[in-house]
């Protein structure tokens, strides 16, 4: 009998390397979590464009940065995923 395989937001395969979930993790989210609805990063450029952009950066920014209080080790590495998904909001 097959083992069942872990969805893939939580492996590596739905990670992006510069940080965050990649498009196949953030559907295989959604699948799990009926209702959720997760977006791609906002950087800075993109939030120039929309307000409402803007103001999903900003709360991730200051939602992440209580975040790196929380776990000072993941704050002090910058391969960390934490610090990888901050350089991808532009933090």
């Amino acid at each position: 009998m097959a083992k069942k395989k872990s969805a893939s937001w939580t492996r590596k395969s739905g990670q992006d390397p510069e940080g965050g979930l990649n498009e196949a993790g953030r559907k295989s989210y959604e699948r799990e979590n009926p209702g959720s609805d997760l977006k791609r990063p906002v950087s800075k450029e993109e939030a120039k464009r929309s307000p409402k952009a803007a103001a999903r950066r900003k709360s991730y920014c200051a939602r992440s940065a209580g975040q790196m209080e929380d776990f000072p080790k993941a704050a002090k590495d910058p391969k960390s995923r934490l610090r990888k998904a901050r350089r991808k909001w532009d933090c």
